[in-house]
């Protein structure tokens, strides 16, 4: 897991631990735990699809307001780099059009002027299909992400579980165990 990754430290103070303490940063801004990196993807995801320049200070203009892991938030916002925003700009105008009920421009062309011409019409549905994108697809990944933390701590805690009951055959551990999480969750036991 990423988390055994990150976890190892030394018991020296890093150049990271001493840049926070020299600009009297918090450290959850760079920390690694379920609820820091998956606000930290929630962020960075809001903000990429939002067709604006500069995301990445809008990232660090949201720190004071949610405590996230600021180098995940940061790297998310790159899912919209130049090669990718013309398709998910699109993508969002489409859906735009899609809530709105709208049929959308047929004849598109790459000039200046025909984007000031047709400025107006494309600006509505781009915004509404980039608050879909932004406000949906971010929460569903937050959760998904969150989820998906959560069952391999579990699926890591029961294969150690597992692990100790087959060096010790004779010393059966049940507790912490999906086994007695069933049991315990069971309504017709006597106990």
């Amino acid at each position: 897991m990423i988390r055994k990754v990150f976890k190892k430290k030394s018991s020296e103070k890093s150049k990271i631990d001493t840049f926070l303490d020299k600009y009297n940063l918090p450290k959850t801004y760079l920390s690694i735990n379920r609820k820091t990196v998956t606000k930290g993807v929630f962020v960075g995801l809001f903000w990429a699809f939002i067709p604006m320049p500069m995301q990445m200070l809008a990232v660090v203009a949201t720190t004071p307001f949610v405590r996230f892991n600021v180098p995940i938030a940061i790297s998310m916002v790159w899912l919209t780099n130049p090669f990718t925003m013309p398709i998910v700009y699109f993508i969002e105008y489409l859906t735009g059009n899609f809530i709105l009920g709208r049929e959308g421009i047929q004849d598109i062309e790459l000039t200046v002027e025909w984007f000031t011409t047709h400025f107006s019409d494309i600006l509505v549905p781009l915004y509404v299909g980039t608050a879909f994108y932004s406000i949906v697809i971010s929460s569903l990944i937050y959760f998904l992400i969150n989820w998906l933390w959560i069952s391999s701590v579990r699926k890591e805690k029961d294969s150690k579980i597992l692990e100790r009951n087959e060096k010790n055959p004779k010393m059966k551990i049940f507790r912490e165990s999906s086994q007695m999480r069933s049991f315990l969750a069971d309504d017709s036991s006597p106990y």
